[in-house]
């Protein structure tokens, strides 16, 4: 399947526009119906992509405008082969739309649409209520393994300014169908990482490469990135990220994977997602120091929160890898008792 795939995306487009995905569209079609197991319902609002090429070209056009090229060009700008030493803020040569697809306005690809009209907010990770700069910086010390972006320089601004297009017409505190990277049954079962292996090799290693390696454009140095990112190694994102839940990952793998497949017409059987997920973050990858920091209320903690502490008694490897339902029980369990968790 993978291989088909990438034979016919070479054939529609030069490896260097695949890999920023600049084209954007109006709006896609009316949704029919949701993908197998989604929350989804059936019938919704048209997805909406914001023309940001209808903006003038004055200052807020052309801020907005560096926000996606930041985006889907981060490598390129801000990544750690950049000529400019102090422009390398990034720690791997990802784009930020390797997993906000299409410059974070794919539906149900981690889009950007409403994002900005949820802040500030609390934020369980932090304990704290955090602002949508703190979001970003979080971002990048994270899934862009970097350092945090001067807090009064041009790319926060251009990134904030990009966000707040993208959520034009977004009521604040107000709910945005096709946001996140939907949701599908979870097993009831752990995540088989052995069959994943599998899974991986027959629909994933011909993009992504037999040992996760990925795809780059040209040459390590010459700050293009990948055609296909790394999902493991040293140049990919750390295990402090997101993407390192498994239930993240998985719903992401099952509604935007194989690259091309949306929420709709999903490519992967839902067992299969689960255990190629399980399987990806079960190798090797940056570490994130003081990831025990995170999540001060440990009973805030999400369920597949792949590092501890916990504020139960379940080991890490379910957490990590399921199943999950048994750990949600044992916590509203605890909350109805009135007791507190188990540290």
């Amino acid at each position: 399947m993978g291989r088909v795939l990438i034979a016919r995306l070479k054939k529609l487009i030069s490896l260097p526009a695949l890999a920023g995905f600049s084209g954007l569209f109006i709006a896609c079609a009316l949704t029919q119906t949701p993908a197998q197991g989604s929350d989804t319902p059936a019938i919704r609002p048209t997805w909406q992509k914001p023309d940001i090429d209808a903006l003038p070209d004055d200052d807020w056009g052309r801020t907005v405008r560096y926000g996606r090229d930041l985006v889907s060009k981060t490598s390129t700008l801000i990544g750690p082969e950049v000529a400019n030493p102090e422009h390398r803020y990034a720690g791997n040569n990802l784009n930020c739309q390797n997993c906000h697809l299409e410059a974070a306005t794919k539906e149900f690809g981690l889009p950007f649409q409403g994002v900005y009209a949820d802040f500030p907010n609390y934020r369980a990770r932090s304990g704290t209520v955090g602002t949508i700069e703190d979001r970003i910086q979080g971002c990048m010390v994270r899934s862009m393994n970097g350092r945090q972006l001067p807090p009064n320089g041009p790319e926060l601004t251009a990134l904030v300014a990009y966000l707040k297009f993208l959520s034009t017409g977004h009521a604040v505190g107000g709910t945005s169908s096709g946001r996140g990277a939907g949701s599908m049954p979870e097993l009831a079962r752990a995540a088989d990482t052995k069959h994943g292996a599998s899974v991986y090799a027959a629909n994933c290693a011909a993009c992504h490469g037999q040992n996760g390696q990925g795809q780059r454009i040209g040459k390590p140095g010459d700050a293009q990135g990948y055609v296909f990112p790394p999902l493991w190694g040293a140049d990919t994102f750390n295990d402090g990220a997101g993407m390192h839940r498994l239930i993240v990952a998985a719903n992401f793998i099952h509604a935007n994977m194989p690259n091309g497949t949306d929420w709709q017409h999903p490519a992967m059987p839902v067992d299969d997602a689960w255990d190629v997920a399980a399987y990806i973050n079960a190798q090797p990858r940056p570490q994130k120091a003081h990831l025990e920091q995170d999540y001060p209320k440990r009973e805030q903690k999400p369920v597949d929160a792949p590092y501890g502490p916990y504020a139960d008694n379940f080991s890490e490897q379910q957490h990590r890898l399921g199943p999950f339902a048994p750990i949600r029980d044992a916590a509203k369990n605890l909350k109805a008792d009135g007791r507190p968790a188990a540290d």
